[in-house]
């Protein structure tokens, strides 16, 4: 197979990171950068080399008749631009969520598979290997579960205002926690049942109802619970804002956010500190008969390196045509989880699922 031709759909922050990994990367070759902003993709072509730069998506697919199609632009885009890079015969990595709804999601599911191609959708922390260790230990502590997951984010200037672009289409309860129900339905292995959520809005510069602070409570088939929280915004605390933290009958693990940056910062969305085990096993006179264990994460990947990961991860499924079932359910599972603590939000009854 020669190099796959690529198209790059948004330059803004994940489609940079994803556009300086398919350069770096022998399978691909990028053809084509998209973007509204003139700024934004005449810099980023300059960076890769003077790359054919286009401002309408539809012609650049036409021009360009890539293999791989890489979207990276709002949520509210995805359905339509995901839909036509299918249709015009190409593999496409698309960020998360899929879609804005589960049928739509559906839809675009049923159209890869129709037409043979391969869809990822960009759950980052699938390839963080902190996160695959977080999991990993999370499994050995025993049913049920009591996962505990947030990330607030104080942002101002250019980061409220994308943050701002994103509340047109979703809240942060939905495009922040398809990640981490994601992760917590690997941890259980089992179905939610149900979920409740409550949410407010914070700040009169946001459109409509849309709220910018959420927070989910989900019930899964086997006893465990999940609770995420998510905020956006200049009011938002930076007390408590990273709590990545699971308990079990066995003992609880954390990632500490020992030295890990900024939370308005890109690399404060995935970086860690290290994660730490504690047992609950006591001894003959009731004292924990194990000490805590501190597992270092100082050697993982920046967010630039976990964009690589991605795509390598990418490549490999369509070279080595990996059978992505699990994975394109696994998306449609997490936004229906998500949308439907959305419905909570608005309509104050818990979600049957």
């Amino acid at each position: 197979m020669g190099k796959l031709k690529t198209l790059v759909v948004g330059c803004g922050n994940m489609g940079t990171s994803h556009a300086q990994a398919y350069h770096k990367l022998e399978g691909f070759e990028i053809v084509g950068l998209v973007s509204r902003g003139a700024k934004s993709r005449e810099q980023l072509s300059n960076e890769l080399g003077g790359v054919a730069a286009f401002s309408d998506y539809a012609q650049a697919l036409q021009t360009t008749k890539p293999n791989v199609v890489s979207i990276n632009t709002y949520p509210d885009t995805h359905f339509n631009y995901v839909k036509m890079a299918l249709e015009a015969n190409a593999h496409v990595f698309v960020e998360k969520p899929l879609a804005l709804t589960v049928e739509e999601a559906q839809t675009l599911v049923d159209l890869s598979k129709k037409k043979g191609k391969k869809m990822v959708v960009g759950y980052i922390l699938r390839v963080h290997p902190t996160w695959a260790k977080f999991t990993e230990i999370a499994q050995t502590l025993g049913k049920p579960l009591v996962m505990r997951m947030n990330l607030n984010q104080q942002s101002c200037g250019n980061q409220w205002y994308t943050h701002k672009q994103l509340m047109k289409s979703m809240s942060p309860i939905v495009d922040c926690g398809v990640h981490y129900v994601d992760v917590m339905c690997s941890m259980t292995r089992s179905k939610p049942v149900s979920v409740s959520a409550i949410g407010a809005r914070l700040s009169n510069e946001i459109d409509g109802d849309m709220y910018n602070y959420g927070q989910l409570q989900v019930r899964f088939e086997d006893g465990s619970i999940g609770w995420y929280e998510a905020g956006w915004g200049p009011m938002m605390s930076e007390t408590a804002f990273f709590i990545k933290d699971v308990m079990g009958p066995k003992g609880c693990v954390s990632i500490s956010d020992l030295n890990k940056g900024a939370s308005d910062d890109v690399e404060g969305h995935t970086k860690t500190g290290s994660l730490k085990l504690h047992h609950s096993s006591l001894d003959n006179e009731g004292n924990f008969n194990k000490k805590d264990e501190i597992i270092s994460t100082e050697d993982e990947p920046d967010h630039d390196g976990l964009c690589l990961l991605e795509q390598e991860y990418f490549l490999k499924a369509i070279v080595n045509n990996l059978d992505l079932t699990h994975h394109l359910n696994d998306a449609i599972n997490s936004l229906k989880i998500v949308l439907a603590a959305d419905e909570s939000v608005r309509t104050g009854r818990t979600i049957d699922l």
